[in-house]
């Protein structure tokens, strides 16, 4: 599929993006406390083959390496999290200096080659100290990701003025609550809830602290959201989509556009929102920008014995799969762009993450050619013009991932890079699919030159 590269404006940010457990590694040096993460990966049985993020890709010694590689790809944009036991070790309290020194240069040294830094507060890496007190379903620790964002805001605020403040909150709550799949692990409707209260609890304050501290900070919040459709004509598919709808998407929309919690999703969970008054309020503090994270889409079937939203995605037969086992259909973007535009009024896009994994494989010349990768990324990518020529005001696309990282509870298995990561050795090769991604944006920068 062609893309329509005049269709992306002029100063459109091409980026890559990753999060601090799944590159830095480093986890136990410079004052830095366990987080969940260190905790749920060290689990017996939770993570394939027993891996763990200890060391990952040692982006916290090899940073300079890997801007580099951003420079290499012709990105001018580069999403990055912050790890909160980095930075603020007990969870609350005290400020570690040398935590912060670290994303300090970071930044700097990504600012002096040209990338613009686009740093995400909340990536999963709860401090451990924090869960021990109970976690996400408490209120206390949105009051925590707020101070927390606070000190990092006004550290790096002079210079970062992108801020994302939740990434993919419905991954927290309900694969790491409810599911189990995800730290910290539990299986627990009520707990599963309160927590994404307080995850969006949480949002709001942390914007509020970060515009207080950064004026002109531009904050938003990021959702991996689904494209949901029924898998038949079966009244009962038809509203287990919608109900699937309101778990994956609604649930985490409604409340920061000033809408509330969605009615007909509170009585399926049938938990108690622990509400106060001007909670709501507080959730939906004005968006600069909205982020989409997008990888599938979901055929739903019903399933009245199954865990809320009492729905299950099904395997449809005949459609293309990545190596996650999960469906290929670029469409999905384009319609989700269009709906949070036109649904939910969205003034400015970014789609922060958007990958495929594949079983790559380092020929004997050492280079890595992927072209599934390489067809993903251009249809999404033609998708995503698509939409904008239908008055979508997208402003950005981060590929997920710049690097083969730690994939969460799939271990180092499942490859999502442009740049292939031997774990051995540490040895970053650019794909085939991060040269032709360089290409893309070589393309449009050469239109843009020439509309001048």
């Amino acid at each position: 599929m062609t893309i329509d590269l005049a269709a992306f404006p002029h100063d459109f940010l091409w980026g890559t993006a990753t999060s601090a457990y799944q590159i830095e590694g480093a986890v136990a040096e410079d004052g830095r406390s366990p987080s969940i993460w260190d905790t749920y990966a060290h689990t017996p049985g939770k993570v394939d083959h027993g891996d763990h993020g200890d060391v990952a890709c040692d982006h916290y010694h090899r940073w300079r390496e890997d801007i580099a590689l951003m420079k290499e790809l012709g990105t001018n944009a580069y999403r990055l999290s912050v790890a909160w036991p980095r930075v603020v070790p007990g969870g609350d309290g005290p400020v570690n200096a040398k935590g912060l020194d670290f994303y300090d240069a970071l930044i700097d040294a990504l600012l002096q080659a040209g990338i613009t830094p686009s740093v995400t507060l909340y990536h999963w890496d709860l401090p451990q100290v924090l869960q021990d007190r109970g976690g996400w379903p408490e209120r206390d620790t949105a009051y925590h990701l707020a101070a927390y964002a606070a000190a990092v805001a006004e550290r790096l605020g002079d210079r970062v003025k992108h801020w994302t403040t939740l990434n993919e909150p419905l991954c927290s709550a309900w694969i790491g609550h409810l599911e189990g799949r995800m730290a910290p692990g539990l299986t627990d409707l009520t707990a599963a809830v309160r927590a994404s209260y307080h995850l969006l609890l949480g949002h709001g304050l942390a914007t509020q602290a970060v515009r207080a501290a950064v004026p002109d900070a531009e904050v938003g919040i990021v959702n991996n959201l689904s494209d949901v459709v029924p898998a038949s004509e079966r009244p009962e598919d038809v509203a287990a989509a919608r109900r699937m709808d309101g778990h994956s998407n609604r649930w985490w929309l409604d409340p920061v556009h000033g809408r509330g919690f969605p009615e007909d999703m509170r009585e399926v969970y049938g938990v108690e929102l622990p509400e106060r008054a001007g909670d709501l309020e507080t959730m939906a503090q004005p968006l600069d920008w909205l982020g989409l994270n997008y990888y599938f889409p979901s055929a739903v079937a019903d399933d009245p014995t199954g865990p809320a939203p009492y729905a299950h995605a099904v395997r449809r037969l005949g459609v293309p799969r990545t190596g996650m086992d999960w469906e290929v259909e670029a469409a999905g973007i384009e319609r989700l762009l269009l709906r949070l535009t036109h649904d939910y009024g969205a003034r400015r896009l970014y789609v922060t993450e958007n990958g495929s994994a594949y079983p790559d494989v380092v020929r004997p010349d050492g280079t890595v050619d992927d072209p599934e990768r390489k067809r993903y990324l251009e249809d999404h990518l033609a998708a995503c013009a698509s939409a904008v020529r239908k008055g979508v005001p997208l402003a950005g696309y981060f590929a997920w991932s710049l690097l083969d990282n730690f994939e969460w509870a799939y271990g180092y298995d499942k490859r999502f890079g442009l740049v292939h990561v031997d774990y051995r050795t540490q040895r970053r090769t650019v794909k085939g699919s991060g040269r032709h991604y360089a290409e893309i944006i070589r393309g449009h920068r050469a239109r843009a030159r020439r509309a001048a």
